[in-house]
């Protein structure tokens, strides 16, 4: 009999797992009868009531903890459910439904489904809640709890949606909100769709971390899914978001031209104006996330066909025991020594000649700086760990590169709030030190300008909050917004900066510098457009 319509078995089981372990903790638990909510349709409904209410402060980026769903439930309850419940007995049934049905009192949660390709169950992990700490007026230590991966999919579910439409679900509702101008709602969806890029990113990092560990430890199937899922996430093109941003920066223009000619904006207007340019940011910050994705995209089909291509290649190698082999069989009969000749004949074997194949020629060469700077981020896996703390070490290094000559350019706009490329070269020709520290390489130098006007305007306090949510493990590399966040919070000269933003200067003439430092050791002469750099303090 064929089997085929039982594939992903498994994967279907996790999707009934959840339903599973979630009625398994609310059935039969007593406690329901105490607060007067004896029927189960009574229970289940109060539950994903609650969950939704957990996603709903998710989605807003607020704290949510067991007595905001305290005060959730007791609200609930006086306007629907109608039980004879204190304020204290809501707080109360709260945390049973957070800590034992949701959380099974802080016990790991799983379920076997049956694996029909490996004929064997598998162990599928299953959580609802994630928890973290969150200092409430910034002194008081309380636990926030928001969705995991699980949660999202329970409730999604519900709704009959899959998880890799989510992206595009949040751009839908993002383009209505825009249309509607209501600005305050389009500002939450933005912050969705970054997300959601940025969580595919890290997944794609992850993932190629595992291939180059191990790649047999990553399947094809999960490879196939993932190569899918950033189709998905891609088919929101680059020009779709340019398109957004171009018409949010005309309604900006628009309210700075009121605000100058015409009028003195209201309330609401500053408030929408204040919004409009949260959006600008995160669109600016989508459309670079998107790049990423679509060069790691790439990146991650060459890690793989490379690793398995040297898993192959290292499946032919024919081994043996030299002892067994060789030595054993020698001393139990010495005559086979008269032909050891055949054993030793291969080591002197004459290589073949080496013939000129044109279709190399016709093929795209890549440069060889390219292949050594993918070298460098290659991560192998082996016992010397010496090389790993070299290369560490030289990574390290160059970024105390980057951040020296970034520092430069934000000390000199600090103290003057605005300042243009063109005067610190003036600075550097009577100073020849701040030269060597402001471009100590060409490639740096550049590298930090361009990614200064790509990002255009960058708000401290966003990167902050951004640090809380997400942690990156990866070696460490040139980020701009991660290190103009770490100067700002390390460097008291550049304590106090909430902006930073670069622009190029209109009508100026072209700024030299010459006698710089390339990586390959040769010295050049560099002629670009002046820049002007502003800094804005509390």
């Amino acid at each position: 009999m064929d089997y085929d319509f039982l594939k992903n078995f498994d994967t279907r089981m996790k999707r009934v797992g959840t339903y599973a372990l979630f009625f398994r903790n609310s059935m039969q638990k007593t406690t329901w009868k105490k607060y007067g909510f004896d029927e189960f349709g009574e229970q289940t409904n109060l539950i994903f009531a609650s969950l939704l209410y957990i996603m709903e402060q998710s989605l807003k980026e607020e704290p949510c903890t067991l007595d905001d769903i305290g005060s959730f439930i007791d609200s609930l309850n006086m306007s629907f459910f109608r039980k004879q419940l204190s304020y204290d007995e809501c707080k109360e049934l709260a945390d049973f439904i957070v800590n034992t049905v949701l959380c099974d009192d802080g016990n790991a949660m799983y379920f076997n489904g049956y694996d029909f390709s490996q004929k064997s169950y598998r162990e599928l992990n299953i959580s609802f809640l994630l928890n973290e700490i969150k200092f409430l007026d910034d002194t008081v230590r309380r636990t926030s709890y928001k969705l995991s991966n699980d949660g999202y999919s329970l409730l999604l579910s519900t709704l009959e949606m899959e998880a890799n439409m989510r992206l595009t679900i949040h751009e839908f509702i993002f383009k209505m909100h825009m249309e509607k101008q209501s600005y305050d709602k389009a500002v939450e969806d933005v912050k969705n769709i970054f997300s959601e890029l940025r969580r595919q990113l890290q997944k794609m990092q992850e993932a190629m971390l595992r291939i180059r560990q191990n790649a047999l430890s990553y399947s094809v199937a999960e490879y196939r899914a993932l190569m899918d899922e950033n189709i998905l996430s891609l088919e929101s093109t680059k020009t779709k978001f340019d398109n957004y941003k171009n018409h949010v920066r005309e309604r900006i223009l628009e309210f700075e031209e009121k605000d100058i000619n015409i009028r003195k904006l209201g309330q609401e207007e500053q408030d929408n104006l204040g919004f409009l340019r949260t959006i600008e940011s995160y669109l600016a910050r989508s459309i670079a996330e998107q790049q990423k994705i679509l060069l790691a995209h790439f990146d991650l089909k060459v890690v793989y066909a490379r690793e398995l291509e040297d898993l192959a290649q290292m499946s032919l190698i024919k081994r043996f025991n030299f002892r067994t082999e060789l030595y054993d069989k020698v001393l139990a009969d010495p005559l086979k020594l008269e032909n050891l000749h055949v054993f030793l004949k291969p080591l002197f074997k004459k290589g073949a000649g080496k013939t000129y194949n044109i279709n190399k020629s016709l093929q795209y060469q890549k440069p060889l700086r390219k292949g050594e700077a993918d070298s460098d981020e290659e991560m192998v896996s082996f016992d010397e760990e010496e090389w790993e703390v070299e290369q560490q070490k030289l990574r390290k290094e160059k970024l105390s590169k980057y951040k020296r000559s970034l520092g430069v350019i934000l000390k000199m706009a600090s103290e003057k709030g605005s300042i243009s490329l063109k005067e610190i070269g003036e600075a550097a020709e009577k100073d020849r030190s701040i030269l060597e520290q402001l471009v100590p390489t060409v490639e740096i130098f550049r590298e930090i300008v361009i990614e200064l006007l790509k990002n255009r305007s960058i708000d401290i306090s966003e990167l902050k909050e951004e640090k809380e949510k997400f942690t990156d493990e990866i070696a460490p590399q040139f980020q701009l917004n991660e290190s103009i966040l770490n100067m700002v919070e390390e460097d008291e000269c550049l304590a106090g900066i909430i902006r930073v933003a670069s622009r190029k200067a209109e009508g100026s003439g072209k700024v030299r510098f010459s006698a710089l430092k390339s990586e390959d050791g040769s010295v050049r002469t560099v002629t670009c457009s002046d820049v002007i750099f502003e800094v804005k303090r509390r």
